[in-house]
């Protein structure tokens, strides 16, 4: 299985995927891919737009990307697929879309015989278990929370230490222990913008210039930099 889970597409300041394009580049390889891109988190602008961003981007870097919303049959086109891709936006649109074409276990069948995946945001969300520990506002109701578990761990992109002045609601990490007092044996990873884990087979690291924050019910949570060892979070019986 190969995996690269990314926080976010753009950081402040930078163009569209600037920041992580060249680990996408080493990811795929040296031999032109053309991947298979899911663009059903998009909702104030079109697939249609939405595909031609990523395709520029990939075209950049030697590979190309075609959005699954072309195909008649989106179940045979992941079958075929040399590369998954799946973009950001709202997490709830994603999988109500996914669920609706019967994609949840196409692709995470694809992903567990060695296809590589690449998701930024709802696409790393969708990756884990649930999507309960996404940010966003679930404007639509998927048939359930239940999506591909290629990991056992929850991933909370775009993770946020800030508290500002002046406001009394909870903080990113007062969610995310509500939801670890209801669900007390998994991590979950506060993944920074502009830094991304890269998972293949029995090996995972985080790439980036900022820490990751985990989190365990219980548990104090643990500042890890990209040096430190987080194999802890793929050897989880879940």
């Amino acid at each position: 299985m190969r995996l690269l889970l990314i926080s976010n597409s753009t950081n402040a300041g930078e163009s569209y995927l600037a920041h992580c394009i060249n680990d996408i580049k080493e990811f795929l390889g040296a031999e032109k891919k053309t991947a298979l891109f899911i663009p059903y988190a998009a909702v104030t602008f079109s697939y249609d737009d939405y595909e031609a961003k990523v395709k520029e981007n990939f075209q950049k870097i030697g590979h190309d990307a075609i959005s699954i919303h072309r195909f008649d049959n989106p179940v045979e086109a992941v079958k075929n697929a040399e590369a998954i891709v799946v973009g950001g936006g709202n997490t709830f649109a994603l999988t109500k879309k996914m669920q609706e074409q019967g994609l949840i276990e196409a692709i995470r069948e694809k992903a567990l015989a060695g296809t590589p995946y690449i998701g930024w945001s709802a696409g790393s969300n969708v990756a884990c278990p649930t999507i309960r520990t996404t940010n966003d506002m679930p404007i639509v109701e998927p048939e359930s929370f239940n999506v591909f578990n290629l990991v056992k761990f929850q991933i909370n992109p775009h993770y946020l230490d800030a508290h500002p002045d002046g406001h009394a609601g909870e903080t990113r990490e007062m969610r995310i222990e509500e939801y670890l007092e209801l669900n007390r044996d998994i991590f979950v990873v506060g993944l920074r913008e502009g830094t991304m884990l890269l998972i293949e087979n029995n090996s995972i690291k985080l790439i980036g210039k900022r820490d990751a924050r985990i989190f365990k019910h219980n548990q104090s949570p643990l500042e890890l930099k990209p040096s430190d060892d987080f194999s802890f979070l793929l050897n989880i019986n879940a």
